[in-house]
């Protein structure tokens, strides 16, 4: 296992070879699914990113602002070239192109894009943490992972995705909205 910190101030180089990450795509305004159909398709022409497998389509009460719509959730699992800070800038960059805007913490989002777990690696710094911090505790990010990935390992837990959903405390209910998109 690799473990960094990438310092203010310094390139983190783009290649890595090729890595297995995992995203989680949200969206709760507007056409949600056709948002979460829109940034799968931009990430897969995406250079150096390819979509490997894709998790069903949930359906999920918001977390942390909960006066808003509910969420479609799914995850990604990708393999790219891109290290996790350019992956994460090519990211930001499609949430940008498609309107997202970041007004208010937890607020609502026509689209939101995130690092789940890039390979084994832990990131920390200013712009990026993986293993993404809060994932173990929210069920709408565990149950597509586990639908995709059940035995990928959490790199700092030292369990498996399905162990971790077992004993998530969340009792939030997520329900399956469209099996394939």
């Amino acid at each position: 296992m690799l473990v960094f910190t990438v310092p203010k101030r310094v390139k983190q180089n783009s290649r890595v070879g090729l890595a297995i990450a995992y995203l989680s795509l949200g969206s709760n305004l507007g056409d949600r699914l056709q948002y979460l159909k829109k940034a799968i398709k931009e990430i897969e022409e995406s250079d150096k990113i390819s979509i490997k497998k894709i998790s069903s389509v949930y359906e999920t009460k918001p977390v942390g602002c909960e006066n808003q719509p509910q969420f479609l959730n799914l995850v990604l699992e990708v393999q790219t070239s891109l290290g996790p800070l350019p992956l994460l800038e090519r990211l930001l960059a499609i949430e940008k192109e498609m309107g997202r805007k970041r007004e208010e913490k937890w607020g609502s989002r026509n689209v939101d894009v995130d690092i789940l777990l890039y390979a084994d690696l832990i990131v920390n710094s200013d712009r990026l943490a993986i293993p993404h911090p809060r994932m173990h505790q929210r069920k709408f990010v565990l149950v597509p992972l586990a639908q995709i990935a059940p035995q990928t390992l959490h790199p700092l837990l030292k369990k498996n995705v399905k162990e971790i959903l077992e004993g998530c405390d969340d009792n939030s209910v997520v329900n399956i909205f469209i099996e394939k998109i």
